[in-house]
């Protein structure tokens, strides 16, 4: 089997910017992001060129000689079989499950929304807290009447749709937008999996829907794009829309909804999960 290599680089908040211009100069396949729970960035670079990862440590470290980085090596195998092993249904909220394709007709779960979700690379299949809290606010957001059938949805940051199926198939219809050209194709064969036709799924960020506005909106996405996007998603928002912003941990949570308090909005309800946090402004 081919082996592939990962360089994985932690750098504090101050340093962000730094190491992630330099990564888009010297890194044109891209990398992964992850928020740590000191609230630090992990960069997560895989590639079959070790050499090239070696430049780019060497790099980084002449330059930000605080970071810490980490080699180590994996072997290329079948993605796909490997998730039919460990891919187990997820229960959201009181209203929904996540499955994958091959789960599609099974029976034990009777009194739930079933999700069907194509496990591939792009982001959103249930097993990350940060997806399962947002299907459990929007469960609880159609529980209490904030949310019902023929209103609008925004899914900023849609990754493979989940978010986005999940209110169409309680009678909402709306747009979603991604930058990552994979996650868009995902998304889009999610929706054709579920049956959508009411799920329209955009390349590009928010402004490929620019002047439309929701009842709802979504963004399931890392804190820094939360904080840059706010002026956007605040103006993509209705009177008395819902938002749901999820994608941060507890300790960013501050940060992030003083850049909502700076759009004028009042103070957000905070939903948990773990050290994970969801911001929600609704009618309640």
């Amino acid at each position: 089997m081919k082996k592939i290599y990962r360089l994985d680089i932690i750098v504090a908040e101050a340093d962000f910017d730094v190491a992630s211009g330099m990564l888009a100069l010297s890194v044109p396949f891209g990398w992964e992001e992850e928020s740590l729970p000191t609230g630090e960035t992990c960069f997560h670079i895989h590639c079959e060129n070790r050499d090239f990862l070696q430049e780019i440590q060497s790099a980084i470290l002449k330059k930000l000689p605080e970071v810490v980085c980490r080699e180590s090596s994996l072997y290329e195998q079948d993605w796909t079989a490997a998730w039919k092993q460990f891919f187990t249904p997820v229960s959201c909220g009181r209203r929904f499950v996540v499955l994958p394709p091959w789960l599609a007709d099974t029976q034990d779960f009777p009194d739930r929304t079933s999700i069907l979700i194509e496990p591939k690379s792009a982001f959103g299949t249930g097993h990350h807290a940060t997806t399962e809290l947002c299907l459990t606010v929007l469960s609880d957001l159609l529980d209490a009447g904030c949310l019902h059938a023929g209103q609008r949805f925004l899914d900023v940051g849609t990754g493979s749709g989940i978010l986005g199926i999940a209110c169409c198939k309680s009678g909402l219809s709306g747009d979603g937008c991604d930058i990552d050209a994979l996650a868009v194709e995902n998304a889009r064969e999610n929706c054709r999996l579920n049956g959508l036709s009411d799920f329209c799924v955009h390349s590009g960020s928010i402004e490929a829907v620019s002047g439309k506005m929701y009842d709802l909106v979504l963004a399931n996405i890392l804190s820094r794009p939360l904080v840059e996007l706010a002026q956007s998603i605040v103006q993509a928002c209705k009177p008395g829309a819902c938002l749901v912003l999820s994608g941060l941990l507890d300790i960013q949570a501050d940060k992030v909804e003083a850049a909502y308090l700076d759009q004028c909005l009042p103070k957000a309800r905070r939903v948990f999960l773990g050290e994970w946090c969801a911001l929600v402004w609704d009618a309640r």
